[in-house]
């Protein structure tokens, strides 16, 4: 397995990541890592969108990811499994708040 790597190497791993787990609960989720700006060579933000969705909302603190850590860890099948369900959890919160608002509307 692999570990290391820069910064953007880093983002795009995350990002392939994210998006492949996301995607398992639905292919319609879209992941978003935000990595520019204070964040940068730093740490990643997460966030799931489905449509006008998102989770964690706009506002509130994403899934706070260090990049050190990522790169350290993205090769270690245990810390994969651990953010790969913590995705997945997101993504199934937002699909069933999606499918709520449908419901009352």
């Amino acid at each position: 397995m692999f570990s290391g790597g820069d910064y953007g190497e880093v983002a795009r791993w995350l990002a392939n990541f994210v998006t492949s787990h996301a995607k398992r609960e639905s292919p319609r989720v879209e992941a978003i890592v935000e990595a520019e700006g204070e964040r940068e060579n730093l740490s990643y933000g997460v966030r799931l969108r489905l449509g006008k969705r998102m989770l964690p909302p706009p506002g509130a603190s994403p899934l706070e990811l260090d990049f050190a850590a990522v790169s350290a860890h993205r090769g270690d099948l245990a810390w994969g499994d651990a953010l790969a369900r913590r995705v997945r959890e997101l993504a199934r919160r937002l699909i069933g708040e999606e499918r709520e608002e449908r419901r009352s509307a």
